[in-house]
């Protein structure tokens, strides 16, 4: 037996694995159903970004960067009617379990207030911050803010966001591809802050 033989290959940790396991998703069969699986329920109540399979299906396929941005953003607005429909009949059970869940229960009063005051601005500027969208959902249906005017708003905010994500991807899509395969755990880590920014913008700004 040679020594190369006998050498074992370097075992890959948890962080390359996951991003190999989601990477091979991104590729597969069903990549755009479960894409848009993730963006619904991240609308509502799952505490997952749905951009951890957009940019690798991105990635995969740069010519159809606005098609994924476009579905992304439909499949959202349709789980933001999901969180809409919690905040306005479910909102002291499921609604509160949702937001305790995001240690955001003493805040969300004064969410509730500060969004029927500046609903539309709050749609729209979430859409450029890291606000978890969930939040916005559901105080819109308990804020029972018009659910014509949130949908309308909801769409533009997230076609916007999941647009610009895509089209950077298209424009810059190997230079990003080298930088999360060569930095995973910063790319990690880059995710983590954002989601920490947007908790700390709804903690104190509002």
């Amino acid at each position: 037996m040679t020594e190369e033989a006998a050498t074992p290959a370097p075992r890959r940790n948890w962080l390359r694995r996951l991003y190999d396991w989601i990477l091979h998703h991104a590729k597969g069969k069903y990549a755009w159903e479960l894409m848009g699986a993730i963006s619904f329920a991240e609308s509502s109540f799952l505490p997952i970004v749905p951009d951890i399979i957009l940019i690798p299906m991105v990635l995969a396929d740069r010519k159809r960067w606005w098609k994924l941005a476009l579905w992304c953003a439909v499949t959202s607005v349709a789980g933001g009617w999901l969180g809409y429909a919690i905040g306005m009949w479910l909102y002291d059970s499921v609604g509160t379990w949702v937001i305790n869940f995001y240690n955001l229960g003493e805040d969300a009063a004064k969410f509730r207030q500060f969004y029927a005051e500046n609903g539309a601005w709050i749609i729209l500027v979430k859409g450029l911050t890291p606000i978890p969208y969930k939040l916005v959902t559901i105080t819109a249906g308990a804020a029972h803010y018009d659910f014509w005017m949130f949908t309308l708003l909801s769409f533009v905010t997230r076609f916007g966001r999941f647009i610009l994500v895509a089209g950077l991807l298209y424009w810059r899509g190997e230079a990003v591809r080298h930088f999360i395969e060569k930095h995973l755990g910063l790319s990690l880590l880059l995710l983590l802050v954002l989601l920490a920014v947007g908790l700390f913008l709804v903690k104190y700004l509002f």
